[in-house]
């Protein structure tokens, strides 16, 4: 828009010569502007002289493409570093602030990850954590060395000292998305442990942990503010049931949690024995304390034929289930088709599953019941042939609103993907496929060993006939007029579609 030109040709000058006098509904736009121009001094000139309570990072940008695609790291810490400035001199001068500030919460949700540092000025969660975890304790660390002073200068003529009687500061509440590891954990405890009597104040909303000890994610569960957090995922974590029974006692604290995330949580109950009956009774029981949930993962954990004791206590129904490589049976599938979940589910993963046997017909009924709502369906390394994709063609037509389809690593021909891409152009919000190198592409000759590795071996693959198969579905494509339509073989650098955003 010409408003926003103009912010961006304004912001490219520091320091900001009309700041005094501008009016406050510009300031959104020059934020936008200075955020995807990167330009963190002018943003710390904003933020000090914020006119409203609340910024929100991802309304302010604009689309979570716009926060992925520029640099932030720079950025967020100015804006950071904007609100310790600021509260550091409502300590000091309590009632006086000359600048306008009028900032109560920082909203900094929704900043994309970039853990592998793709973007030169990234940020990842973690390096957000721990920039927002200082913070915090270098404002709850000036704040003690304040009261100190005060108290010092309020001695009564007992010579006991008292503490200052100066007002406090109302502080700001930062809303975040919390990312924890070994590494960060202390300065991360020490910060939510300030809590509400820190004027800077840490306030989550996805907490992820990634090996921890059991008492050390036990210990930052209990410091999180309960009113906000909407997602806890324990990934990498080998809890095993045991651990589960601590864990999960503490997440009824969270009444807005929708959201919890146990894959690679070590949890095997393929063989029965008492002490498994026991922990699949407290986890289903454990897990039924949970009003809110609807979005569960259970990756990576070994369920069969114990799907429905696990889920059997939830109170409403999912709409989001995640159970790649958990070694399911018919019954896991069919009580699945048969539950309450099926026609409420919007995100379905699979994964890891051999639908080439007896798992396909339970496949076909589930995949009835959810057709009506289903919008994200994975199936990558399901051992599909071309046949089990021609059966289950005719139900998957009927998913009228699948957004996403996943068959990464399944053997199929060009020939099916071919007949696929003709046959699910009807739907209307298919956006992404993510298709298998057909098998037809690969050379006729034995695997040979990768250079540098004694066991992994690879598949030689025809290039020729790879970018031949790859021009057709393209040219099909193209045909069809669908330019909303995305196929690719690479399963990686697009983003499956959260549960947030469904």
């Amino acid at each position: 828009s010409l408003l926003f030109l103009c912010a961006r040709r304004i912001v490219a000058h520091h320091p900001l010569p009309i700041l005094p006098a501008l009016p406050a509904h510009l300031y959104p736009i020059l934020f936008q502007a200075a955020f995807l121009d990167g330009r963190p001094l002018v943003l710390r000139d904003l933020v000090a002289a914020w006119p409203f309570p609340v910024p929100n990072f991802q309304r302010l940008v604009g689309r979570r493409e716009l926060l992925r695609d520029h640099p932030c790291k720079l950025c967020v810490q100015a804006v950071i570093l904007a609100v310790v400035a600021q509260l550091r001199r409502e300590l000091e001068e309590p009632g006086c602030d000359s600048s306008g500030c009028r900032l109560r919460v920082l909203d900094v949700t929704g900043v994309p990850d970039d853990p592998a540092g793709r973007a030169p000025d990234g940020m990842s969660v973690w390096s957000g954590t721990v920039a927002l975890a200082k913070a915090c304790m270098e404002v709850s660390k000036h704040q003690r060395e304040f009261q100190r002073r005060g108290s010092k200068r309020h001695k009564g003529r007992s010579g006991a000292a008292t503490a200052s009687t100066a007002p406090q500061p109302p502080g700001v509440d930062v809303h975040a998305d919390l990312f924890v590891n070994g590494t960060s954990y202390g300065i991360l405890r020490d910060a939510l442990q300030t809590g509400a009597t820190s004027p800077l104040r840490l306030k989550c909303r996805e907490f992820q942990a990634e090996k921890l000890s059991l008492a050390g994610i036990v210990s930052l569960l209990e410091s999180l503010d309960p009113s906000c957090v909407r997602r806890v995922d324990l990934r990498f974590r080998n809890l095993g049931l045991t651990g589960l029974s601590v864990i999960l006692p503490h997440l009824s604290r969270f009444p807005e949690l929708r959201s919890l995330k146990l894959q690679y949580s070590n949890v095997d109950v393929r063989r029965p024995t008492p002490e498994s009956a026991i922990g699949i009774r407290c986890l289903a029981g454990q897990l039924g304390m949970l009003p809110s949930l609807r979005e569960l993962n259970l990756g990576s954990s070994r369920l069969s034929g114990n799907l429905r004791q696990i889920l059997c206590d939830l109170q409403a129904p999912l709409e989001s289930l995640e159970l790649a490589f958990c070694s399911l049976v018919p019954a896991d599938l069919a009580f699945l088709s048969q539950s309450f979940h099926a026609p409420a589910l919007k995100k379905l993963d699979l994964s890891g599953h051999d639908f080439s046997q007896g798992l396909l017909e339970p496949l076909r009924l589930l995949l009835e019941e959810t057709s009506a709502s289903l919008l994200h369906l994975d199936l990558t390394e399901c051992r599909m042939a071309d046949s089990h994709l021609d059966a289950l063609l005719p139900t998957l037509r009927r998913c009228s609103r699948l957004r996403f389809l996943g068959l990464y690593g399944n053997s199929l021909s060009t020939a099916a993907l071919k007949d696929l891409l003709q046959k699910t152009l009807e739907l209307p919000d298919l956006h992404l496929v993510v298709y298998p190198f057909p098998v037809d592409c690969y050379k006729p000759e034995p695997p040979r060993r990768v250079p540098g590795s004694r066991r992994i071996y690879e598949e030689p693959m025809d290039g020729e006939r790879l970018a031949a198969a790859t021009a057709e579905i393209s040219q099909l494509l193209a045909n069809s007029g669908r330019t909303d339509l995305v196929w690719t073989y690479n399963p990686y650098g697009h983003g499956a579609l959260d549960y947030f955003s469904l």
